[in-house]
């Protein structure tokens, strides 16, 4: 009987040849890849080599529970008034602190961190952290805050504002030597943020300055007027698709329609760990002000649907037509529930007594 392993084929070259010979082969391509790792713009390495590195170094931090890993650009965006900025600060002060903001989890020592303040001005921030008795907040000397000093304009024709915002933005970033950066907010760094062709050199901007300078980045975004008896989405997002797709995390401030004094934060993407705070399961607060500090007060843990308006029976009239109108134009029922945001399963139940 003849082995199989070493019978020729037609070509007169058997398996054992073949399987050398691929073996000699991927040895080659292993040899070239490692002996020339940098092309152009990119560093090409096996699979395994960038397993071993990454496993050399230490596991990403949390600065803000789930929500925010060092090393992150992460967006906190909300509708106005929400207390988009109160959440932001406190983040920072926890950091500089090294004291979490209970129950979400801080991996970290004390930290700088740089807050740039486009929203309020310093008599604003004064009154915001200041008792009764005009006793302002001791402050971690790890907090430094920055503003824009409207004196301080762009050298005449060297640069455009946006370009020497970023000039300042990074020289900042590199006489604190800080690692955390708070940014209140997107909209100051560039005028019209959902437009896509001006967030994209934003976001890349922001990117280039996290990966340069080791940067975990905080950036506060706002939100259009949204529909508060829809869960909290990344459309709802003002840019939402290039600003979305080039952070590494996003979570949201939504207020509770059942008690307005109530605010719940939930997830919205992650890439450092698994939604743990989604419809099912957000994180609800109360902004309080015991003493001198202003801040979000941990309630309970909720579902995001005992906080939505619930919609009335001209809500629902209003949806039936759009739905009605779009089908008439031809709007498959897919693109019909993307458009309206809405699930397929709606759709299909308003357009059933129509279709029969």
């Amino acid at each position: 009987m003849s082995n199989s392993n070493t019978t020729a084929p037609p070509g007169g070259i058997t398996k054992q040849q073949l399987l050398a010979h691929a073996g000699a082969e991927s040895q080659r391509l292993i040899n070239q890849t490692t002996q020339t790792e940098n092309k152009g713009l990119f560093l090409l390495r096996t699979a395994t080599q960038w397993m071993d590195e990454a496993r050399n170094e230490p596991e990403t931090q949390m600065l803000f529970g789930e929500f925010w890993h060092q090393g992150e650009l992460c967006i906190l965006f909300a509708d106005t008034n929400l207390g988009k900025s109160i959440l932001a600060v406190q983040i920072g002060d926890s950091i500089s602190r090294g004291e979490a903001i209970k129950p979400l989890k801080l991996q970290t020592h004390p930290q700088q961190i740089v807050y740039l303040d486009f929203e309020l001005t310093k008599k604003q921030f004064q009154h915001r952290y200041q008792n009764a008795f005009n006793e302002p907040y001791e402050w971690s000397p790890l907090f430094s805050r920055a503003e824009i000093e409207p004196d301080n304009e762009a050298p005449n024709g060297k640069y455009s504002f946006e370009e020497y915002l970023n000039h300042s933005l990074e020289k900042a970033v590199e006489e604190t030597q800080t690692r955390i950066l708070i940014i209140d907010n997107l909209t100051y760094l560039r005028n019209e943020t959902e437009k896509a062709k001006d967030a994209l050199p934003l976001m890349k901007h922001l990117k280039q300055m996290k990966n340069k300078y080791n940067l975990s980045i905080l950036a506060l975004a706002h939100t259009p007027k949204r529909d508060p008896s829809r869960p909290i989405t990344r459309n709802d997002l003002q840019g939402s698709k290039m600003l979305m797709n080039f952070c590494d995390s996003a979570f949201s401030i939504g207020e509770s329609q059942k008690d307005k004094s109530l605010r719940y934060l939930k997830q919205i993407k992650q890439r450092n760990t698994e939604e743990i705070y989604g419809d099912e399961n957000v994180c609800l607060f109360q902004i309080n002000k015991p003493g001198s500090f202003l801040k979000f007060d941990f309630l309970d843990y909720s579902q995001e649907w005992q906080h939505l308006r619930q919609p009335t029976d001209e809500d629902r009239d209003k949806l039936n037509t759009k739905v009605e109108a779009l089908y008439k134009e031809g709007k498959s029922i897919r693109e019909t529930a993307a458009l309206l945001e809405v699930s397929r399963a709606k759709v299909e139940r308003i357009l059933k007594p129509i279709k029969q």
